[in-house]
């Protein structure tokens, strides 16, 4: 005994059927399971993000501050938000940008201030300088960045050390103080004769 022959419109059903159920079992292997929730001698967080960008608005409304992190986490207990190698866009009273990054990152509570750790930079390419240091703090709503920690100053081809920096970047204004050495090559550019 043989079986009646399924018609076209039946079988186009189940083909459709078949690669539907394919397609959603493949769609499901392809999703990555989510990250463990981190944690630290703070406590259990009360949110991460991935991928993270956040902007701060000064008093006018305007964004002054911007960070981008692969990962954000959010402690309660310390009203803390730390930061997985943050990249920072820093915008003065003239709209300059300044850049500033780290490893780590902690926002302090209310968001203020921005502590950069591990490889820490502050570069203003405008006037082509870059500082590098272990640990560099923001204060946003002053604009004073500080390290207490020795530090790098270098404007190619010049460069100086120190044992600590402060730069207050809406006076574009910037200090090395304790234990200042540096290197500052002659001027060797020719005056054009008269």
């Amino acid at each position: 005994m043989r079986l009646p022959r399924p018609g076209f419109r039946s079988g186009l059903f189940l083909l459709l059927l078949v690669l539907g159920g394919g397609l959603a079992l493949l769609d499901l292997r392809d999703t990555p399971p989510p990250g463990p929730v981190p944690g630290n001698e703070a406590g259990e967080p009360d949110y991460y993000l991935e991928d993270a960008r956040l902007t701060r608005f000064d008093a006018q409304g305007q964004p002054h501050q911007r960070l981008d992190t692969p990962r954000l986490t959010h402690t309660p207990h310390d009203d803390v938000t730390r930061l997985e190698r943050p990249r920072g866009r820093l915008l003065d009273d003239s709209s300059r940008v300044w850049l500033a990054s780290g490893e780590r990152g902690t926002l302090g509570a209310g968001g203020n201030p921005l502590t950069l750790t591990g490889d820490a930079r502050l570069l203003a390419p405008a006037e082509r300088w870059q500082l590098d240091t272990e640990v560099l703090h923001f204060d946003a709503d002053s604009g004073h960045a500080w390290s207490d920690t020795p530090a790098l100053l270098r404007q190619p081809p010049q460069r100086m050390r120190g044992e600590r920096f402060d730069a207050w970047i809406h006076d574009n204004r910037a200090r090395l103080t304790d234990n200042v050495r540096g290197h500052h090559p002659p001027d060797t550019r020719e005056e054009p004769e008269s």
